[in-house]
């Protein structure tokens, strides 16, 4: 199959810019979100979860409860909302832990990996949702 977007990283990314669609304040619930974007709701739960704790979400409980963006869209890469579900992101291994193998310190392709890893990285890090989504109406007086 090769390399590729896990399914929780690509929920992530499209839940995320559902919530920069919205009104800013706005809490957006489980329910909605899931249907609205086509991820199962228990999916999606564990995946607020991951984002809650890594501080790119808010969540309300309570009847009205759900979800809203904790920092700006402008504020918040792809990067950001990929790690905070699948950890740290890697072309291949001996780029995160090159201690781990044998061969980094004389592999030719090692050089490779870092530099297109740098590359990925660096295109993660500079979209923002803000550039995946229209700005977000002003919320409801």
């Amino acid at each position: 199959m090769g390399l590729q977007l896990t399914r929780g990283g690509e929920y992530a990314i499209r839940a995320m810019t559902y919530l920069a669609y919205r009104p800013v304040g706005e809490i957006s619930s489980l329910r909605d979100v899931g249907a609205e974007q086509d991820i199962p709701e228990s999916f999606l739960a564990k995946i607020f979860q991951s984002l809650v704790h890594a501080g790119l979400v808010a969540s309300q409980r309570g009847a009205h409860g759900g979800f809203s963006l904790a920092r700006p869209p402008a504020e918040i890469t792809v990067r950001d909302v990929v790690e905070a579900v699948d950890g740290p992101i890697a072309l291949n291994g001996c780029v995160l832990w090159p201690e781990d193998c044998r061969r980094s310190a004389d592999c030719r392709m090692h050089e490779v990996w870092v530099l297109a890893q740098q590359r990925m990285m660096d295109v993660l890090g500079e979209v923002t949702l803000a550039q995946l989504a229209p700005a977000p109406a002003p919320s409801p007086a």
